[in-house]
């Protein structure tokens, strides 16, 4: 069974709907099945550090996440066009990944989430995949193929999948947005197993 890691940063709930959405795509193709990892947050030393684990939703990740996986997508809200703070974190921790060629040759893709469409969705897809390529990942987007790529009136790029939140913060997925989650998801399974 080829284990996809479905790794990502959410504070207002969207980017945890996108996961799902993405795991539930990974889930379709057999022979592969998600795992949903969150990474914590980082605060300034005046502030609480998170809990071990947190309350609910998915476990923090482990850097032997990283080495079990087949593949890897990966997620963060936007902030002023590049990805939150506690993804860059993670991914600035993983010099001994790099260095052992961990993620070399694994399929990866990223996704999003933004308060407004023109807010800097398809720069921090961009942001969050310099990183994969310096691990070695083969980068997946969404092909034109998906249909809900030229029907979408929200999120959804050709360089990963991505929610358009609103100002009132609203983390529900439109349909458009749900069916490219979904087909990232499967493309990077599809992927790993052909790779694997």
């Amino acid at each position: 069974m080829a284990d996809i890691l479905v790794l990502y940063y959410s504070r207002g709930g969207s980017v945890a709907r996108l996961a799902r959405q993405i795991a539930r795509g990974v889930d379709e193709i057999k022979g592969a099945r998600a795992r949903l990892r969150t990474v914590p947050p980082v605060a300034p030393v005046t502030e609480q550090a998170a809990p071990p684990e947190p309350e609910d939703g998915a476990p923090y990740v482990d850097k032997a996440d990283l080495a079990e996986c087949a593949g890897l997508l990966l997620g963060s809200p936007t902030r002023f066009g590049n990805m939150a703070a506690p993804v860059k974190h993670f991914l600035d921790t993983l010099g001994a990944e790099w260095a052992s060629g961990t993620l070399i040759g694994k399929p990866a893709g990223v996704f999003t989430s933004t308060a407004t469409m023109h807010g800097g969705q398809e720069s921090t897809l961009l942001s969050m995949m310099v990183p994969l390529l310096h691990h070695g990942c083969v980068i997946a987007g969404i092909p034109y193929s998906e249909t809900s790529l030229n029907t979408t009136r929200s999120g959804g790029t050709p360089y990963g999948a991505s929610h358009v939140a609103g100002a009132k913060d609203d983390p529900q997925l439109t349909d458009d947005e749900t069916a490219l989650a979904r087909a990232l998801g499967r493309r990077v399974a599809q992927l790993a197993l052909r790779l694997g």
